[in-house]
């Protein structure tokens, strides 16, 4: 291990530059899909203003990092989130993107689109309005498949939809999901479920989980070319026919944690250097509320990058 260094980019004790930084700016949402971790609920008056997430990226920006994302909970419940973009915009970033299920993204794409916003990621498993009710508990699969379609026709690009993949439920959905985002002009993100620790969690895992590995090999050889992502875990792009599939694997391996480049803020205003541990997070916004300087809320950025430690160590030491 390495001091961390602050010259053109600020990269950790194990040399992994930070590049990105990713804001949940709430934990409510106006689903509720079965699969979903659940963090916890943040009250909204302890939730950051559109102020306080411009100063906190003003920060970072001085520290290197170059691209925001916005999720939450969902993000667009936040009736200020077209203030939250247009501010982290004025700050200057070469990518800002956001994560949402795309109930509201109809409503806000274009307003989004000239606030600043790059690129949006939609949460959005099947086409199928009785399966999209049991995933979701809700009746909102037209105000987001709109969604999509209004994201691409704003400008937004690229438009993605992650789908995630479940044995029984909509793993049937796959081309049909291809090729709706073909038409539409968005990008398909296939996601393999993640096991956890926690046992209710792992027998969902053990019932509903799907191998992507048979479904890649398959891409592999129809696909007009394949593109590995080094930043992105060497995740695959696979071209066919005209549309673009990418698969996201489980996230809990050695190749995850070697290139991981991102840094994020919880709801609450705490920095959480690594996805997944929860012990380890600095707190930021208080000391900005109680009247930290800039230069001082860096050294709190500094001390966060201070204590990242990869989940996985094999190919990090």
């Amino acid at each position: 291990m390495k001091d961390i260094k602050i010259e053109e980019k600020v990269r950790d004790k194990f040399e992994r530059p930070l590049i990105s930084l990713r804001i949940s700016i709430t934990n409510r949402c106006n689903v509720k899909c079965f699969y979903c971790h659940h963090d916890g609920i943040v009250p909204e008056n302890y939730e950051m203003t559109s102020n306080e997430m411009q100063r906190i990226v003003k920060v970072a920006k001085e520290i290197g990092i170059e691209k925001i994302r916005l999720s939450g909970g969902e993000p667009l419940i936040r009736e200020d989130i077209v203030d939250i973009v247009t501010k982290i915009s004025s700050v200057g970033f070469r990518d800002i993107s956001l994560t949402t299920n795309g109930v509201l993204l109809g409503k806000y794409a274009e307003q989004l689109y000239n606030a600043g916003l790059t690129r949006v990621n939609v949460s959005f498993d099947t086409l199928n309005p009785e399966t999209y009710k049991r995933i979701t508990k809700r009746d909102y699969m037209g105000l987001a498949k709109k969604g999509i379609e209004k994201a691409v026709k704003a400008g937004l690009n690229p438009v993605k939809v992650n789908m995630v993949v479940m044995k029984g439920i909509n793993d049937d959905e796959i081309w049909d999901m291809f090729r709706f985002c073909k038409d539409t002009g968005a990008i398909l993100q296939l996601i393999e479920l993640l096991k956890t620790e926690n046992c209710q969690e792992s027998e969902f895992f053990d019932e509903y989980h799907y191998d992507m590995g048979e479904l890649e090999n398959e891409l592999t050889k129809i696909s007009n070319r394949v593109k590995t992502r080094r930043f992105m875990q060497d995740r695959k792009k696979y071209f066919v026919n005209g549309g673009e599939i990418e698969i996201v694997r489980p996230m809990d391996n050695t190749e995850f944690c070697k290139n991981c480049t991102r840094l994020r803020i919880t709801p609450d205003g705490k920095i959480k250097p690594c996805l997944l541990r929860n012990d380890n997070l600095v707190d930021l916004i208080e000391p900005m509320r109680s009247g930290f300087s800039d230069e001082e809320l860096k050294k709190v950025f500094l001390k966060a990058i201070g204590n990242r430690e990869p989940y996985f160590t094999d190919k990090c030491s």
